[in-house]
């Protein structure tokens, strides 16, 4: 294998759910990641304030369910939790 499979073999990227809280001009969402509100782009997805986003990037690139969004955000709770941080 050369040296960019190897790297790709290694490294993943990771989406982390939020909630919409809001909704700004320029396509611009605040969203609520548990213990975290940040800024992020809603060019790729259609949301309403409330619903649920895997943010990656600074980009909302898919919806959630409610109830995917919350289990998945305990499931990173939990994940921090047991790695000290």
């Amino acid at each position: 294998m050369g040296r960019q499979e190897d790297l790709e073999e290694r490294f993943m990227c990771i989406a982390v759910p939020a909630e919409v809280i809001e909704i700004r001009d320029g396509n611009i969402g605040l969203v609520d990641f548990g213990d975290l509100q940040h800024e992020v782009r809603l060019d790729l997805v259609d949301v309403k304030v409330g619903e649920f986003v895997l943010v990656h990037v600074g980009f909302a690139i898919q919806r959630l369910s409610r109830e995917e969004g919350l289990e998945t955000r305990e499931i990173f709770r939990q994940v921090y939790e047991a790695m000290g941080a």
